[in-house]
């Protein structure tokens, strides 16, 4: 669990989750959901530490589980295929729970979502999966 590979496919997988996040949620995607959103539930300003705190732990979560799935055959699209379950899960499976429970967004906003959670999980899931295919022991 706390392997050389898993802590940094971890460490990786958290600046990537970071970055990527702002990126997509921060900045490309803001007027989208905004055009979206039933009721505003955002902070006028973040916690950034709160934040890469939840990726740091969420990239644990994530490296942790792939060295499981992957059975010692790590690559980019290994990784990659793994992630995108993990987008299906919380894109699809929680938002469906998401937009059945509360007015957070309309479904256009709801399938926006699950599309780039898939994608971003993936994205994720390929740099966890590069990283253990770098540094997976070698043999002999």
């Amino acid at each position: 669990m706390f392997s050389k590979s898993n802590l940094l496919a971890t460490l990786v997988g958290a600046v990537v989750m970071f970055f990527l996040g702002y990126l997509i949620w921060g900045i490309a995607t803001v007027d989208f959901f905004a055009d979206h959103t039933i009721v505003n539930t955002m902070k006028e300003v973040p916690n950034l530490g709160l934040i890469a705190l939840g990726n740091l732990i969420g990239a644990f979560a994530l490296s942790t589980l792939y060295s499981k799935w992957a059975r010692g055959h790590h690559s980019m699209s290994e990784g990659f295929q793994f992630g995108a379950w993990i987008g299906v899960f919380v894109g699809i499976g929680m938002g469906l729970i998401w937009y059945a429970t509360a007015d957070w967004m309309d479904m256009t906003g709801h399938i926006a979502e699950a599309v780039i959670d898939i994608i971003y999980y993936g994205i994720i899931g390929a740099v966890i999966g590069l990283v253990y295919q770098k540094t997976a022991a070698k043999e002999k």
